[in-house]
């Protein structure tokens, strides 16, 4: 991990990932520990940190809510089995209507996505497990909050929730919300994801699917 002249810290995702697992190691060979990687961005985080933590990896499929006329602001988010986290904040300046057709979108796509990825492979199960919850960083943390209450949901024994950068704000919170937040660079100047890396291309689809294929083996 180092500076750059653009001011980024991490060459790439896989370096990120490797970080993360540094910072993780107390999780390594436990029989109990189950690695999400939040999609899709996060998922190339997790496989790193889930190869070395030795722990299975699985996917959380969680969908942002964005406002309809600024789609990167979100207003809530939504994850697996009818999990929803709503922005009051937000979400009191679009009309009911707006909201519901946002959800049902968004609904839409979170079952498209998970039948997409796990390509008829059921969810691991989180009953009694720990479960690491990974993204590539965190801004508003609305989709980390919706992960966390999905895992709650799912009778995770306990949940962390692991990113190489976040906003200060939005790990605040998420510190309310989980058990552990691992994160090892908050700015205060934080701005955006994206600044705190070399390399942060999109994630596709098929990236998605072939970092959970290979972790099968």
């Amino acid at each position: 991990m180092r500076a750059t002249p653009t001011g980024a810290i991490y060459t790439d995702r896989t370096e990120a990932g490797d970080r993360l697992a540094a910072e993780l190691k107390q999780y390594a060979g436990r029989p109990d520990v189950v690695v999400l990687g939040l999609v899709r961005g996060g998922v190339p985080v997790a496989a790193r940190v889930a190869a070395a933590l030795q722990a299975p990896l699985d996917v959380m499929v969680v969908r942002k809510l964005g406002v309809p006329w600024a789609p990167e602001v979100a207003f809530g988010a939504l994850g697996p089995g009818g999990v929803a986290v709503h922005n009051p904040e937000v979400e009191g300046y679009i009309s009911t209507s707006d909201v519901e057709s946002v959800t049902r979108a968004e609904t839409d796509e979170l079952g498209r996505r998970e039948e997409r990825y796990r390509r008829g492979r059921p969810p691991l199960s989180l009953e009694g497990r720990v479960a690491i919850i990974v993204d590539d960083g965190l801004a508003t943390g609305a989709s980390a909050r919706a992960a966390v209450a999905a895992a709650r949901r799912l009778n995770a024994a306990r949940v962390v929730v692991a990113v190489p950068v976040g906003a200060p704000d939005a790990v605040a919170t998420l510190r309310r919300e989980a058990d552990e937040v691992v994160c090892p660079l908050a700015p205060p100047d934080f701005g955006a994801v994206s600044r705190f890396y070399q390399h942060f291309p999109q994630t596709s689809d098929e990236e998605v699917v072939a970092l959970l294929a290979a972790s099968q083996h």
